[in-house]
């Protein structure tokens, strides 16, 4: 079973999101195997968004993602990569699917409402940077034979 990473931005937090956003994966059929109400240290904000390092929006990305608490959670389910991005929508609001997070919350790519994993790979890295292997439970739910095949 395929597991994701995705937080919900500040942005997202300080608008009460985090339960529409929670509801949408779940109505999905995606399971929630952990999640952490948290704010974000400097440290974790750079290891995180590494691969910024050196753009002219690294510094304000850093500030921003370090301003208010965010939602940490790891989603799992058949391509769960996949369905949680299109769930969430294009990174730039304007451009997302019309019913995406991001098309019916967001106006702008430095407001975007939250974070999702793009690959298998860099999910998997995100999940061990956010979580320890302890905080993320193995669980099934009694409708999983409903929605997994």
């Amino acid at each position: 079973m395929e597991k994701t990473f995705v937080f919900v931005k500040p942005d997202g937090v300080q608008r009460g999101l985090v339960g529409e956003i929670m509801a949408r994966l779940e109505r999905r059929g995606l399971r929630l195997v952990a999640s952490k109400f948290m704010a974000v240290s400097q440290e974790l904000a750079g290891q995180h968004y590494a691969i910024h390092q050196g753009k002219p929006f690294y510094e304000g990305l850093l500030e921003y993602v370090t301003s208010a608490p965010v939602m940490a959670m790891v989603w799992e389910g058949p391509n769960a990569v996949a369905a949680v991005r299109q769930t969430m929508g294009a990174t730039k609001p304007t451009e997302a699917a019309p019913g995406s997070v991001r098309h019916d919350f967001g106006l702008e790519i430095g407001r975007n409402i939250t974070h999702a994993s793009d690959s298998v790979e860099n999910a998997q890295k995100e999940i061990e940077m956010w979580f320890t292997a302890e905080e993320i439970i193995d669980w099934n739910r009694d409708i999983d034979t409903w929605v997994f095949e």
